[in-house]
């Protein structure tokens, strides 16, 4: 598949390297999850200049320095000593080398070297700043494990805390790289399936490359490939996410599946899990591990009681809704019985996605200062609910929004009574604009 968007991070990689080679070294840091494209992405900004890629895996150090010392003396034409068996001494051969040279340095999935040797933070932190202004290396670290990965570099007490000059997080493709890949690979899509691929990849560039090669791209070829045995995406969510959370996976993984499956409230979530205490997993899962969202109705006070919580990758959204809340099923290869139940829930689950979708179209197009849900709390009834108020950045404007997958389920009735009520709860100063949004405006 080819290289698609990612032109404002490769800008900002290409402006970073210049002044690397022009003035002294910098340092990046590129995160983001598992499969989103951080490879691609750095080897793609540092096209057509001298780079060094070296990828940490869990080897003894030695092991390690010597893969390492082969591809730097490989690229850079430079001899290594043997006796080079730590990591230091080969970082501070590097360094010296860019006194006089001038070359990128790619470290890929730098977390791992807490398994390899964790003097590593410390080593490169005291080289670093003995060496950046007199060299012209321009360091690009990369990881995929979120929780260290800030650890590293944003916990205060940590020794590269305040190094890098800048940090990139690298999310999924938006809702226009999402139509020119459908478009490449899929001339004449409907918008069911633009809502598919969205709502099953959640724009992370290897999933969808992986149906671009295997499917049609059609909604059915999607979950063929998807949903049978051998399927990589089988164990996808485990993969990622067991070293983010070690040897206590299952409670979180609990959890994620209580909120995918539409249980997003605390006191729901751990009704469902049995009365356990959640609050302190579900902080974590917010500020350690950025997978969870705290949602408020939108203009609320911040110490509202009022709160939903939510995944914020579809992928795993998907996963947790489908796989791990059928493991039974999943474990005796019944995959024929799993795709009959995501395709029975399809409507509802892809709705949801529906909504997601516009608020994040909402979002690219720059012209909100806030974007968000409302609804009450009333004991006894039903509540109102508004899936989308967009409160415009000129002025006092609001768009109150209604998301329907099909126009003919919509109740224009309901919705303005809907739209009274909020105008007098939140809204009574603003100018509103009613919406309704289906599978048309994508």
């Amino acid at each position: 598949m080819k290289f698609y968007n990612r032109t404002s991070e490769i800008k900002e990689l290409q402006r970073i390297q210049k002044l690397s080679f022009d003035s002294h070294s910098r340092m990046t840091v590129i995160t983001g999850r598992r499969r989103i494209g951080k490879t691609s992405l750095a080897v793609e900004a540092t096209k057509g200049e001298t780079s060094v890629y070296l990828f940490v895996s869990r080897k003894n150090e030695a092991a390690l320095c010597e893969e390492f010392s082969q591809l730097i003396s490989s690229v850079l034409g430079t001899y290594v000593p043997s006796e080079i068996k730590t990591f230091r001494s080969l970082f501070v051969m590097l360094l010296e080398l860019a006194k006089t040279r001038r070359f990128n340095l790619i470290i890929d999935e730098f977390q791992e070297f807490e398994y390899v040797n964790p003097s590593v933070y410390s080593d490169v932190q005291n080289l670093w700043d003995q060496y950046r202004k007199q060299t012209n290396l321009n360091l690009i670290l990369m990881g995929s494990v979120f929780s260290m990965m800030r650890k590293i570099f944003e916990g205060y007490k940590e020794p590269l805390f305040g190094r890098a000059d800048n940090i990139i997080r690298l999310t999924g493709f938006g809702t226009e790289t999402l139509k020119e890949i459908m478009h490449d690979y899929r001339p004449g899509y409907d918008n069911d399936e633009l809502l598919a691929l969205y709502s099953f990849t959640g724009g992370v560039p290897k999933y969808i490359e992986l149906l671009c090669e295997n499917t049609d791209l059609s909604i059915s070829g999607m979950l063929d490939y998807m949903v049978r045995d051998n399927s990589p995406f089988t164990d996808e969510g485990k993969n990622i996410l067991i070293e983010e959370f070690g040897k206590d996976y299952g409670v979180y993984f609990s959890i994620l599946s209580c909120i995918a499956y539409g249980i997003n409230t605390q006191t729901a979530i751990e009704a469902a899990l049995g009365g356990i205490s959640t609050g302190g997993q579900l902080r974590r899962l917010i500020e350690d591990y950025s997978l969870i969202t705290r949602h408020r109705p939108i203009m609320s006070k911040e110490g509202t009681h009022s709160i939903r919580y939510d995944i914020d990758d579809n992928f795993l959204k998907f996963w947790f809704r489908y796989y791990d809340k059928n493991k039974s099923i999943v474990e005796i290869r019944n995959f024929v019985f799993l795709r009959k139940i995501i395709e029975d829930d399809y409507t509802t689950f892809s709705g949801l996605m529906l909504e997601k979708y516009f608020r994040l179209k909402m979002m690219e197009s720059f012209q909100y200062s806030a974007i968000g849900s409302w609804w009450e709390r009333k004991r006894g009834k039903e509540a109102n609910e508004i899936d989308i108020i967009g409160i415009s950045a000129e002025g006092k404007k609001a768009l109150v929004a209604e998301v329907k997958r099909q126009r003919r389920n919509y109740d224009h009735k309901v919705f303005m009574e809907k739209v009274e009520c909020v105008k007098a709860s939140i809204l009574s100063k603003y100018k509103i604009e009613p919406r309704l949004f289906t599978l048309e405006d994508m």
